[in-house]
């Protein structure tokens, strides 16, 4: 059961799929919390970081596998589902295993990926591009509605600054929240440093990306969540330590 706009929703979970050991460490520290404050989870974990710097770089177990992998952790641990697509046939498999579809920002103006995921029927979490502003977004979040959408969320995740680098105007929250009854700030991605081989971030920062956007009136917050960041396989930099998401959430509350 996902809240209502006026209780704030939490998304957490590891940048991308590597293991179901870790899947469950991260699920199980999510359930204690849920319980425990009383708040709404939802899990995240990518099938497939297809958008990755470097040929090189793991991607995760790709779609097949990382859906049943998925499925076992909501059959398991009973949390609401998230993940993102990267293309338009991945949608309806996607759409039977989570509760929201995820559309990443590179690609939110990609309108079959958004039409394929409003008709599975299940929430779509479009992502704000780092090049668009908020006011932009209404055309993505018409596309998700006009298209028999059930219901659109809106996610601010920086600004491109220059080069590998990005910065958070949160006005863009306010903005995006005339447009979308959900919008959710991107604690941990909003302190990348793109570019190089490997994606750099500042993870000290995100407490403070958190009460920030709650100052500007966002309702959800995300954080890619790891139980050893510095060896995470995927945004490591950025990626916040499990043990601290108890206290940002906190903070939130």
């Amino acid at each position: 059961m996902i809240a209502s706009t006026q209780k704030p929703l939490f998304i957490a979970g590891p940048c991308v799929i590597e293991s179901a050991e870790i899947l469950d460490m991260v699920a199980a520290e999510l359930v204690r919390l849920r319980d425990e404050l009383g708040v709404d989870i939802v899990f995240k974990a990518s099938f497939d970081k297809a958008n990755r710097t470097s040929l090189g770089s793991y991607r995760g177990p790709g779609l097949e596998k990382g859906l049943q992998m998925l499925a076992d952790v909501k059959s398991r641990w009973g949390l609401p589902l998230t993940t993102d697509v990267h293309e338009s046939y991945q949608a309806e498999a996607v759409g039977q295993v989570v509760d929201v579809v995820q559309i990443p920002a590179f690609l939110c103006r990609q309108t079959d990926l958004l039409v394929a995921s409003a008709r599975t029927g299940k929430i779509v979490n479009i992502k704000k591009a780092q090049f668009l502003s908020a006011e932009s977004m209404v055309y993505a979040y018409r596309k998700v509605m006009e298209s028999g959408g059930r219901e659109a969320w809106l996610t601010e995740r920086g600004t491109t600054f220059g080069y590998n680098n990005l910065v958070v105007d949160f006005r863009n929250i306010a903005e995006m929240r005339t447009i979308a009854e959900r919008v959710i700030m991107d604690c941990t991605h909003s302190v990348q440093r793109p570019g190089g081989s490997v994606t750099g971030g500042n993870r000290e920062y995100v407490p403070a990306m958190a009460l920030a956007a709650k100052a500007f009136g966002a309702n959800g917050y995300f954080f890619e969540v790891h139980p050893d960041p510095d060896n995470a396989r995927s945004d490591a930099a950025n990626t916040l330590e499990l043990s601290k998401l108890e206290g940002v959430i906190k903070s939130l509350l």
